[in-house]
């Protein structure tokens, strides 16, 4: 999972990459053409996509320093954490979901990925399977039980 979102940060820095160094100043420099910088409305859109880019480059390079702080070996293999795929019940409707504990970036919430840092990913934190939690949510609070777990490390020692 680790080197999943690895390569995803990377493709996406050298896609923004090459619009910065690139497609961007092509755009400026036509815009510069027109006229009138301070009318000029594709001027305006070029460097404002221009900061966005070179701020999302910027998140990306501290998103992958971050992920390289994270050991495998010091993640709890018998604990809800992040890259922890985890199948609740939910305690009301008796509906069970499966989620993927991932990192804000790379939500996928049609493949079962949540956040660490969502309402959800925050009340599973921590929990070991057979576990009942409660999970405070805009909706109201609802309670979850861990049916089962499988922890990053585990994912890994089975070649996931």
């Amino acid at each position: 999972m680790l080197e999943e979102i690895k390569t995803r940060i990377s493709e996406e820095v050298e896609a923004l990459t090459r619009e910065l160094n690139i497609e961007l100043p092509d755009r400026i420099k036509k815009a510069v053409e027109l006229g009138d910088l301070r009318e000029n409305a594709e001027y305006k859109s070029a460097l404002e996509r221009q900061q966005f880019v070179q701020a999302r480059i910027g998140h990306l390079a501290w998103r992958m320093s971050e992920l390289s702080k994270i050991n495998v070996k010091d993640i709890p293999a018998d604990r809800v954490g992040f890259g922890s795929s985890v199948r609740v019940l939910d305690l009301a409707t008796n509906g069970e979901n499966t989620f993927t504990i991932v990192a804000g970036d790379f939500i996928d919430l049609d493949a079962g990925h949540i956040s660490l840092e969502s309402p959800i990913g925050r009340g599973l934190l921590g929990a070991r399977q057979g576990d009942d939690v409660s999970v405070r949510l805009p909706a109201g609070e609802r309670r979850f039980r861990i049916v089962e777990l499988q922890t990053l490390p585990q994912r890994l020692d089975e070649g996931d």
